[in-house]
């Protein structure tokens, strides 16, 4: 079956940023998949570079269970993406602006404002998975 990048995209998203299911983003991937995230420096809690489906599951799920349980979870009405095609089929991009609510504690000290982050993906495909992701993202925001 023969997804579209938004479609691709998406669910991609939802396995991860959304419900943190380690299970369902690495069967968004293909067997032999790789994920990478260039800009994290060596050591970092976020993986830099996973190679195939079953570490990216690992890793990704120790990850999530690495994170604090009071995270705020991005709003989607909030968030908004631009999806750009390319004239490779089997490559896109997407530029996300993901925000997370401030935890509006009324103090008036700036704590309680949104939080924006904004990264590009890079997308390669086969059959209808992703076969190779690059992640473009500010680290600090990871720790």
């Amino acid at each position: 079956m023969s997804r579209t990048p938004q479609e691709i995209f998406e669910s991609y998203v939802y396995a991860g940023t959304m419900t943190r299911n380690a299970d369902a983003l690495a069967e968004n991937f293909t067997a032999d998949g790789v994920f990478e995230a260039p800009l994290m420096p060596a050591g970092a809690t976020f993986p830099r570079r996973l190679v195939g489906r079953e570490e990216i599951r690992s890793a990704m799920a120790a990850y999530y269970g690495r994170q604090a349980k009071g995270n705020r979870p991005p709003n989607p009405e909030k968030s908004a993406y631009v999806l750009h095609t390319t004239s490779d089929p089997d490559v896109f991009i997407v530029e996300i602006d993901v925000v997370f609510d401030g935890e509006g504690d009324g103090e008036g000290d700036g704590d309680g404002d949104d939080v924006t982050v904004s990264l590009v993906q890079i997308f390669r495909v086969r059959d209808g998975k992703i076969a190779r992701l690059r992640d473009y993202f500010t680290p600090e925001l990871m720790s």
